[in-house]
Order: C-alpha cells, then structure tokens, then sequence
C-alpha cells in the first residue's frame, strides 16, 4: 500500500510539472477584459498560489528552490513576495540592500519556474518616497517579463480612500514609466475590506490596474463577499491577494466550512486568490513546522494543517495548463 501511494503521488508531481511547465511562457502578458484578469490570447485565466511570510522575519524561505518547490509540489502558477517595510531587524526601512536580494531571488526563482510573482510591499502605511524610489528600480529592471504583477500598497489601515487614492496614483505613474503593461494591485481602507470605496471612485487614466480584497475566513463573512460583488457590478477588478481560512489575527482554528464557501465564490467569479503563508511562526497561518527545510522538499509532517489543506485546494483548482 505505501508503494502504491508513493507511486501515486510521483505520477501526480510529474502530471503537475508538465501542466505547468511552461505556464508563463502559455499564457504570457496578462491585462483586464472588464474585471476579468485575461492571459495573451484574452482568455479568462485564474491565478491561486501562496504568499511567502513578511521577508524581513522569514528571509530563510526567501530563495528560488522554495519557489521550485511550491510550483512542483503545492501546484502554485503564482508567488507573492511580501517585502516587511517596517517590521523586523531585516525590514525594507532598516536594511533595503537584504530587502531587495530576497524579493529577488523569489522574483528570480518564479521567472525560472515560469509562474507569476506578486512583488508586494508589505506595509500598513505610506511611505511615497520609498516605494517611489523601490517601484522605479523593480519596474525598469524586470518591466520585460510578464510574470510581474506590482502589489504596490499591502493593506492600509486607517488611511482614508483619498490618502490611498493619491498615493497609488503617484506610485503607478513611476511603474508606467517603465513598465506599460504588467498588472498593478492597490490596495483599499481598513485592510483591503472596504472594496466599495474604490468601486465609487476608481483610479483614472491606466490600464491594467486591480484592486485588492483580503478575507480570513473564521472572521470575514458573507457581508464581504456582497461588498466585493457589488465593486464587481460597478466595474472594478478583484484581486484575492491574501486570504486563509482562520481569524484575521492569523491565529485560531480553522473554519474549513466558511473557507470552501469562500474558496466557491472566488471559483464560480474567476478571481484570482492568494493564501497567507509560507513561514514557520507559531500560529495557524503559518503553514510550515520549524521543521521544514529553508529550500522546499517538505514532508507532511513538515506542514500543519493549513498547509496540508492548501496545497489540497491548489491541487484541485490549479488545472489550467
């Protein structure tokens, strides 16, 4: 029986690496059809994969066998590379050389790998001047490839619509400087919940520009999936950039109903979702034991059970070749 299973699921890796062996390289530059995310032949597409823990207290996961191994084992056409601003020793503000070498080699490992990255600067708050100065640099060095998608404004807090508004406009106009093309993600007031504000007064004069809703499903329910339905009604393009099927501390047991509820809603509208995290913290969210090896080639026991169901949802729902 245990050869059978390790038979089983060796067939299942190799089914996996050949469906997406070239994901990118099939689909290529993505852009918007109304709120549909669309590939090069504008066809819809739908990107689910997992967001890497803030870089500045995880760096270790931070390499390109990590992303590798999520491609191949989790099944994920897509990576989020969450650079801490402010928090940790390691942040953007304290150390941006550290900073910018692990965004990187995430960035370097999904282009190899032929999947999405999300380049995200993980911040509750403004800082112009600093993603100004990081989004020219990333968005004239990487502008050539369509695996980029720019998340340019994690989840603001308590920032009016106005003060994000203003912000991400700023941001974007460097983006497109150099780079016309690629997706740019912005967030929205009150931890990318109150999706509505942007629905009543959306960013003008870009292309190509979604906006972010986050859900921790033992928390959020079905109030924010009308409030985003009623931003898609309005025009405004969803992006599922994190999300998890605990409270929004990261922490508690699973609600394993409300999460494939929500999981059902995010398929049956074709959006995109991300779910939060790979790193090895004490809490729920955090899918990895402190045992789990910094490049990948994680056991189960390596997993906790946020991982274990993770990587079962991406398995399933990941067949887009």
């Amino acid at each position: 029986m245990m050869r059978f299973k390790k038979l089983t699921t060796i067939l299942f890796l190799l089914v996996c690496c050949l469906a997406q062996a070239q994901f990118v390289k099939k689909h290529g530059q993505l852009s918007l059809q109304g709120t549909q995310l669309v590939d090069k032949n504008n066809e819809p597409i739908v990107l689910r994969g997992l967001s890497f823990g803030w870089h500045s207290m995880w760096p270790r996961f931070y390499n390109e066998k990590a992303v590798s191994w999520l491609k191949k084992d989790f099944n994920c056409n897509v990576v989020r590379a969450a650079m801490g601003i402010e928090l940790g020793d390691y942040s953007y503000t304290n150390d941006p050389q550290f900073s910018k070498e692990k965004i990187e080699a995430v960035i370097n490992g999904a282009i190899k790998s032929d999947i999405y990255v999300i380049i995200d600067w993980h911040s509750h708050n403004v800082n112009l001047k600093q993603a100004k100065a990081f989004f020219a640099e990333m968005s004239q060095k990487y502008s050539k490839y369509p695996n980029i998608i720019y998340e340019i404004f994690n989840e603001p807090d308590y920032e009016t619509w106005w003060e994000v508004k203003t912000y991400a406009e700023e941001v974007i106009s460097v983006i497109r400087e150099n780079d016309p093309n690629n997706i740019i993600l912005v967030g929205s007031p009150h931890w990318d919940q109150d999706v509505d504000l942007p629905a009543e007064d959306p960013i003008l004069g870009y292309n190509n520009i979604m906006y972010t809703m986050h859900f921790y499903a033992a928390t959020h329910g079905k109030e924010l999936r009308d409030r985003t339905d009623q931003a898609l009604k309005r025009g405004i393009p969803i992006f599922i950039s994190e999300s998890a099927g605990m409270e929004a501390s990261g922490d508690g047991p699973l609600n394993l109903r409300a999460w494939q509820e929500y999981i059902d809603w995010m398929e049956s509208k074709k959006l995109s979702w991300i779910t939060w995290s790979v790193s090895d913290k004490d809490e729920t969210c955090s899918i990895l034991q402190k045992t789990a090896k910094s490049d990948g080639k994680w056991k189960d026991e390596d997993l906790k059970e946020s991982g274990i169901k993770v990587r079962e949802f991406l398995r399933k729902y990941n067949t887009q070749e």
